[in-house]
């Protein structure tokens, strides 16, 4: 076979291949072959492709292959880019079904590649042969992707670099799994086999050693510049496989661990946290807003899949009123809006922010704190009512894998979980468990508890889960946007009204009851729907918006409602991270520190998300780095304090986070 001229440093180096018989390659193809017909008989797959994969198995193996010496830089320069390409293609095609793997964007894809030649290099560095760093550099790349794969398979979400921190715990229940190869995962096995049979055949030696590792590490640093420059305005995905189609899977590995190192805010200092200890250390002030009959209620936390107010947006007239119940709501009831930190997904988030008290503002733009930043036992409302004497319990009809609950959970200390198997799986709407079931599901309990148990409920629905698009037997759209409109929209407004009437069933029964009861309601977030839908109701749309007209997008109802003497009162806006601390002040329970620094805090800054926050100074919204005077003192408090709960564990404080050190 002729070879193929190139030019280097004005040569014209050959590159000569051609065919060989050995019998050895005899011996190889046929346990290659052999190896492949056990997959087979285990997994099922193409027989075209096992006869395809021994042919060119065989073909590799009789490859013979004669590099020029006088520039193996070259040669090396061809085969990593080469083994880059098909590293990230295999993983990509392992870990993504045909309708997801062309989803990925040839720019993502691009980084992925440099992602992977990095890690060639750097083994380039230590093995100072090309072939023997394809070899290790594929098979380790590869490895990772396969951990992903049965990752996934185990609990529906992408292994992440946050999951370093508890491998042993998943290698402890590995065994309790059944390991399923798919034949996507196959080929990709084969395909492996073929490179390395083939870079076995490229031998390409350096002489100069410190030459070839100062262009690695050359070819480092160009490839680390060209990743930060074109990812670093990219968000981490963790739901399910959306990181893999939407970033490629080791690009978004790689971001994972971009955002795992939180710096200190400045002028962040252990003298800092003492100084605010004091202040608290010395506070007299009654934060309570109820009587003293009224303590120690059943307190039931519901955060509402998707639900929200969409004439926040703009002029939405419907056919009948969505929410009637809701908006009737006056006596021992505060209620208003509240920001969200997130806009059509990422629900955990809003937990987080109700439960801890801590703000996504400070966290990087697109994280999920449950995948990335929980390890511990953090301070949250559960763990003040456990120390008050609450059982807490925490219900969600869906799978308890789902943004990894069924890790989280334990950390923040529920002592009791119930997912969807718990609950009556004929009680559907749509595709989902309604809000009602639940909703029964909280009564059974409270009906069912001991004599002076005092009980904390965290119900997170999942009735008005996105999409909206389908048509069902089961669900009635009865509710509509008058005018022009979309059919998703329409389908999400019916399940606004379905919410209205559980909501309606719930406070029924509990007004009823002798016991305080206080129930929390907020939606997580506002829905996603057609694009064209939103400029009916602003006139621009998702795009082009004001800061003011941003955070309406991020606004979602919420109430506290008593079965007691509180004051009636309604809040403009308000946000999620407060909500815990207000539903304590109504039912009687004394403020722990950190809630007393977040009731002194909204009185100054009232409302504060991902995106900026309420300035009443000027009336509008801004961003967090405009804020100036009392309010800027106030949010940089607020930053070194959730810093110090969340990332500062050497330096903890037990007087604010006291319940983070009880963990250890």
């Amino acid at each position: 076979m002729p070879g193929i001229l190139l030019y280097c440093n004005g040569m014209k180096p050959k590159f000569k291949i051609k065919l060989q018989y050995d019998k050895k390659n005899n011996i190889w193809a046929a346990i290659a072959i052999i190896l492949a017909v056990v997959m087979y008989v285990t997994i099922d797959f193409s027989i075209v492709a096992l006869i395809a994969y021994g042919f060119l198995y065989y073909l590799v193996k009789s490859l013979h292959l004669e590099l020029d010496d006088r520039c193996p830089w070259l040669w090396t320069l061809i085969l990593f880019i080469g083994g880059s390409c098909l590293t990230t293609f295999s993983i990509q095609y392992m870990l993504l079904d045909p309708e997801n793997f062309t989803r990925t964007t040839y720019e993502k894809l691009f980084l992925n590649v440099l992602c992977c030649l990095i890690v060639y290099f750097v083994v380039q560095i230590f093995t100072n042969n090309s072939g023997l760093t394809c070899i290790i550099a594929h098979v380790s790349l590869l490895s990772f992707g396969f951990v992903d794969y049965f990752v996934y398979l185990f609990r529906g979400n992408e292994f992440t670099f946050s999951d370093i921190r508890s491998i042993g715990t998943g290698l402890s229940v590995a065994g309790n799994y059944k390991l399923q190869l798919n034949d996507r995962g196959v080929y990709v096995i084969f395909l492996a086999a073929l490179f390395i049979a083939f870079v076995r055949k490229w031998h390409v030696r350096f002489t100069g050693k410190i030459q070839m590792r100062v262009i690695s590490v050359m070819a480092i640093a160009l490839s680390c510049v060209i990743i930060a420059a074109n990812a670093y305005d990219v968000n981490t995905e963790t739901w399910e496989q959306k990181g893999t189609y939407r970033n490629g899977y080791l690009l978004n590995y790689v971001l994972g661990i971009r955002d795992s190192f939180i710096s200190a805010p400045e002028g962040y200092s252990k003298d800092k946290i003492k100084e605010l200890e004091k202040t608290y250390q010395s506070d007299k002030k009654d934060y309570s807003t109820t009587n003293e009959k009224a303590k120690n209620p059943t307190i039931i936390a519901i955060m509402n899949e998707s639900f929200s107010d969409l004439s926040v947006l703009g002029d939405l007239q419907t056919n009948m009123p969505l929410t009637p119940f809701i908006d009737s709501l006056k006596e021992n009831t505060t209620k208003g809006y509240a920001l969200s930190s997130v806009f059509g997904a990422k629900t955990p988030n809003s937990e987080w922010e109700f439960m801890s008290g801590n703000s996504m503002a400070f966290l990087p733009m697109g994280s999920v704190v449950y995948q990335q930043y929980i390890s511990d036992t953090p301070t949250t409302i559960v763990s003040n009512l456990k120390d008050d004497g609450y059982t807490c319990i925490a219900m969600h009809p869906y799978y308890e894998t789902g943004w990894s609950r069924n890790l989280v959970y334990p950390h923040i200390g529920f002592d009791e979980m119930h997912f969807i198997d718990y609950f009556d799986q004929t009680k559907i709407l749509r595709e989902y468990i309604t809000d009602q079931e639940l909703y029964d599901k909280i009564i059974k309990r409270y009906e069912n508890r001991k004599n002076n148990e005092k009980l904390f409920f965290m119900g997170i629905t999942m009735q008005n889960h996105g999409g909206y698009t389908e048509t069902y037997d089961n669900f009635p759209e009865n509710y509509y946007k008058v005018g022009r409109s979309y059919t998703d929209a329409n389908q999400y407004l019916s399940l606004v009204h379905e919410s209205d009437e559980a909501v309606k069933n719930l406070i029924s029964y509990f007004s009823k009851v002798d016991d305080p009861v206080e129930i929390i309601f907020f939606g997580d977030h506002q829905p996603s729907l057609n694009s064209n839908f939103y400029p009916i109701l602003n006139g621009k749309g998702l795009t082009g918006l004001t800061e003011d007209e941003l955070e309406k997008l991020y606004t979602v109802p919420f109430f506290i409602w008593t079965n007691y003497d509180t004051p009636e009162e309604t809040v403009d806006i308000t946000s999620l991270d407060y909500l815990s601390t207000m539903a304590l002040e109504r039912a009687g329970i004394e403020l722990p520190a950190y809630n007393k620094f977040l009731a002194d805090m909204q009185e100054v800054v009232p409302a504060i998300n991902s995106r900026g926050y309420y300035s009443k100074s000027k009336g509008c919204y801004l961003h967090i780095d405009e804020a100036e005077g009392e309010e800027k003192e106030w949010i940089e408090k607020y930053h070194m304090l959730q810093y110090n709960s969340m990332f500062d564990k050497k330096n903890r404080s037990s007087f604010f986070f006291p319940y983070n050190l009880k963990s250890k």
